[in-house]
This record gives C-alpha cells, structure tokens and sequence, in this order.
C-alpha cells in the first residue's frame, strides 16, 4: 500500500504523540512552549489530512480508519496528562466527559457500522465546532502562560467546560439517530462477533 499525502499527515500526528508526551516532561523552562508547538502541528495535520484527500481525489479506507484513531488518541493523551499535572475536579470533570463521550460515540459508529447504518452517526457540525473549540481549549492549557492581559488558562478551561457541553450535546444527538436501529432487532449473532478489545 502506498501512502498517500493525507495518510502521511495522519501518521505525523501519531508520531508526534510520544515527541508530546516526551516534551511534557523535560524539565526546561520552555516546555510549555515546545509542548504547545508540537499540539497545534498535529492539530493543523487534524485540518490538513481531511482536507487534502477530498480534494486530491485520495480517500481511502485506511485513512478514514487512521484519522478518528489519531485524533482520539492525541486528544486522550494530553487530556490525561494536563489532569495529571493539575489533579482537580476541575480539570478532571470535562477531560472525563470529553474522553468517555469519544469511547461512546466510536462504540456507537461500530456497532451501527455492523449493522450497516454507519451513516446514521456521522459527524455533526455541533461534532466539528465542539472538535474546533477543543483544540483550541488545549492549546491555551498546554501554553498557560498569560499573553498580555489574557488569561490563557483560565480562558482554556471557560473554552474546555464548552467543549465539554458541545460534546454532550452531539453524543446526545448521535445516540437519537441511532436510537430506532439501537431498539430494533439485535443482529443474528447479537453483537457477540463484534469486539475491539
């Protein structure tokens, strides 16, 4: 299989999760600063990778399987990391909220997927402003120093508590459109073959 431009961008953001997790921890002044640059990279290649295979004509199945996976991975890891750093209901509740709704929705898409109904949970604009407002929530976490006037971190957490709202809000409306196929009739082998652990 060769990899395409798209993939290649998906594949940087995965690559640039243990660069994140590495930076988080070096002991430097500038840490946030790095930390802060290697997030927003990947969450231009978030942009870029989608983007770029529509228009390019280089949609894959491999990619539409990667993409979901990085994002959620690369949302999860610094999610479990800035409560690690700063361990208060606070920063625990949204970071919860926003991490179980995604183990949720990716359940859902499977099972619906299963039943061929994938196209009863997919994305939402309220998905894609509650994706937008996310990360830019965690960039201004990740940088927490103040730019001038603006309290970058306590703006971040304002922006997350969103975010946290919006990603209720959209699990609430995708388990709506799957709700007639959720109470319908279970599939022939009652979701038993279905296991991604």
């Amino acid at each position: 299989m060769t990899l395409n431009l798209p993939n290649q961008l998906t594949l940087l953001r995965l690559v640039l999760i243990p660069v994140f997790v590495l930076f988080f921890y070096l002991p430097f002044s500038w840490v946030n600063i790095a930390c802060t640059a290697v997030f927003t990279l990947a969450a231009i290649t978030d942009l870029l990778d989608g983007y770029l295979a529509r228009r390019l004509g280089q949609t894959s199945a491999f990619g539409a399987f990667l993409d979901p996976v990085a994002d959620k991975l690369m949302v999860g890891v610094v999610l479990v990391l800035l409560v690690a750093e700063h361990p208060t209901p606070f920063m625990a509740i949204p970071a919860a909220v926003i991490i179980g709704r995604e183990i949720t929705v990716s359940g859902l898409r499977e099972w619906m997927a299963g039943v061929g109904e994938r196209t009863a949970v997919a994305v939402s604009v309220v998905g894609k402003i509650k994706t937008t407002l996310q990360m830019v929530a965690m960039i201004l976490l990740i940088y927490r120093e103040p730019i001038g006037p603006i309290d970058t971190w306590m703006v971040g957490m304002v922006l997350l508590y969103v975010a946290a709202i919006l990603t209720l809000w959209s699990m609430v409306a995708y388990l709506q459109s799957a709700w007639p196929s959720l109470v319908g009739k279970a599939p022939q082998d009652g979701g038993a073959g279905v296991d991604s652990d």
